[in-house]
């Protein structure tokens, strides 16, 4: 018989992470025989068969040579047997009971974003980057209420929704895309506090800077899509640079950090996270005016 529920977890480089992922995996309150787990890997250099060795018989492994995650996602639903599908990230750990309340807000909804909360290597001591991300990252209940979509690392979907909506797209924030695109399918996407998860929070300020790297140029081609995208760009990245000013408030109400150096450590990340994010927002967009001058040139000629 098929099972209950298909778990898809994308895979790049990350053996440690993935353990403890399908650890909390097999330790699910729902019976073993009623969910599968199928890991897609994303082209990792150790090599698909290390992968295989390293997951055993917990999991089926199957290759995704289409680099990205969203990508790889789609491979993992490609071969899932089930009516419903469990995405989670593959540095994600689910919480013991996050299957079965996934599965339940599924009887009222095609679509469900669960919670993801962020974890300091040592909670009592966060550094900086882990402070301002034990604040503000995963605002999952934001993205759902209030842009529509969820992220995947905690996402279940109906098959019948997904097939509807299709694959995610390679190259962008797949996330939001696919949210989007979900809508305009008449698929809603549900928040459900219940269904939970975690993941590691960027320890120091390279993993950030690499993260806001990736990110904004996926956002810049999202936003590029819309009508008067380049408007809406140049707008939010003034938005994102004044934001602080703002958002350093969240930092001293939080419940998350529970010391002066935590808070302090914080909003300097913060500042300088939103400072990134406004100077990157102008290099992509910049890059991209030359590359278009660059075309008109040689066309021209």
């Amino acid at each position: 018989m098929a099972p209950q529920v298909s778990v898809l977890i994308p895979h790049y480089n990350d053996l440690a992470n993935l353990e403890l992922c399908i650890v909390a995996l097999m330790a699910q309150t729902l019976t073993r025989d009623s969910y599968e787990i199928i890991v897609a890997d994303n082209n990792s250099t150790v090599g698909i068969d290390a992968v295989r060795a390293a997951v055993g018989a917990r999991a089926l492994v199957v290759p995704a040579p289409d680099q990205g995650a969203g990508p790889a996602r789609n491979a993992a639903a490609s071969v899932a047997q089930a009516q419903a599908f469990a995405f989670i990230d593959s540095d994600c750990v689910p919480a013991r009971d996050w299957l079965e309340r996934g599965l339940a807000a599924l009887t009222h909804a095609q679509i469900v974003g669960g919670a993801v909360a962020a974890t300091a290597r040592d909670a009592a001591n966060p550094t900086p980057s882990e402070a301002f991300e034990l604040v503000f990252a995963f605002q999952m209940k934001r993205y759902v209420e209030r842009k529509g979509f969820s992220g995947s690392g905690n996402l279940f979907v109906r098959r019948s929704a997904f097939e509807a909506v299709g694959g995610f797209r390679k190259g962008i924030n797949e996330d939001e895309e696919w949210g989007r695109r979900a809508i305009t399918r008449g698929h809603r996407t549900v928040y459900d506090a219940s269904v939970c998860a975690t993941h590691p929070a960027r320890h120091d300020w390279p993993e950030l800077r690499r993260k806001w790297a990736r990110v904004t140029l996926e956002r810049y081609i999202l936003t590029r899509e819309r009508p008067h995208g380049l408007l809406i760009w140049i707008g939010s990245s003034w938005l994102i640079l004044l934001s602080p000013l703002v958002h350093f408030a969240k930092v001293l109400r939080s419940p998350r950090l529970h010391s002066l150096r935590a808070r302090c450590g914080a909003i300097i990340i913060l500042f300088r996270v939103r400072a990134y994010r406004f100077t990157q927002a102008y290099r992509v967009l910049l890059s991209e005016l030359g590359a278009q001058r660059r075309k008109s040139s040689v066309t021209r000629a």
